[in-house]
């Protein structure tokens, strides 16, 4: 069985940032030094980079590993392929790094992934962004074949424009996914077959970079679905994500006075409060407001 180190909470990751495993300030970003309110990271060596430069990223990774110093920065790479996450393993520091994002994750691949990262403690986040998507029979599979690996996985990815690129699809800026027939009902069973599993799921990529208002509409109705954790891919949307996972003053303390009710059920401003069903909810807000604090 596997070595397994003390479990990332998701709700500390933030917003992940995507970078290049080639990007020129690839040390600076990594050391929190360039971006000191970025929570988590990702370097990436598939989609950030064309094929022919992996080789030109793994040996940035390595020469990375050779000085990085860990710091209270998530840090995670995305491999390519099977290949490559070996490759990376095989690294003498790889230990520096928190953990992996496994992309094209899918049921031909899962037990070579896995086994491949049983021996070591870092933790994974599958990315699932084929066919899975569109069946709700292999999307459960996968969840039942995960639930073994459930302390190491800090939470499900999903490939967003995977997913528009296999409906021939392409949303326009300031459009949710959760406003689209096809996407929401995709969505809407994935989120539904994991959580219930007991995963978290993480938020899709928001591609409009220069889009602040579309980004913030973005973020809040993935937290209205139940998503956390969202991909980011431009500095200017650090700072609103973790304006936006801060918490109202009302949530906080309808959270507090659930958690501590003496009741099972009980009025609360107007509506039914009930402890044993909403009180995984009632701690997560007030995690969330230790980690980011109240609006």
């Amino acid at each position: 069985m596997y070595m397994s180190n003390k479990k990332i909470d998701y709700t500390e990751l933030g917003g992940t940032m995507f970078v290049p495993a080639t990007h020129k300030d690839l040390k600076t970003i990594t050391s929190g030094e360039k971006y000191p309110k970025l929570k988590s990271v990702l370097i990436d060596t598939e989609d950030g980079i064309l094929e022919k430069e992996i080789p030109h990223a793994i040996n940035s990774i390595k020469n990375l590993l050779n000085s990085f110093e860990k710091n209270t920065l998530f840090v995670f790479i995305r491999p390519a392929n099977t290949k490559v996450l070996k490759e990376l393993l095989a690294c003498g520091n790889i230990h520096k790094i928190d953990g992996f994002v496994l992309p094209k994750f899918s049921l031909s691949n899962v037990h070579e992934y896995l086994d491949i990262l049983k021996e070591f403690p870092h933790a994974i986040m599958p990315s699932i962004e084929g066919a899975e998507l569109f069946n709700h029979s292999k999307l459960f599979e996968l969840s039942e074949l995960l639930l073994e690996y459930k302390d190491k996985i800090i939470l499900i990815r999903f490939g967003l424009e995977d997913m528009l690129r296999q409906l021939s699809m392409r949303r326009e800026c300031g459009t949710s996914v959760f406003d689209i027939s096809a996407t929401s009902a995709v969505l809407g069973n994935f989120i539904a077959t994991f959580k219930s599993a007991g995963f978290a799921v993480s938020g899709g990529v928001y591609p409009c970079f220069k889009d602040r208002e579309g980004f913030i509409k973005d973020v809040q109705r993935d937290l209205k679905e139940g998503l956390f954790c969202k991909t980011i891919i431009h500095p200017n949307q650090i700072d609103i994500i973790n304006e936006e996972y801060k918490i109202s003053q009302k949530q906080f303390d309808e959270a507090c006075e659930l958690c501590e009710n003496p009741h099972a059920v009980f009025n609360q401003n107007g509506k039914m409060a009930e402890v044993v069903t909403m009180l995984p909810h009632a701690k997560s807000i007030i995690k969330r407001a230790k980690i980011y604090g109240i609006k």
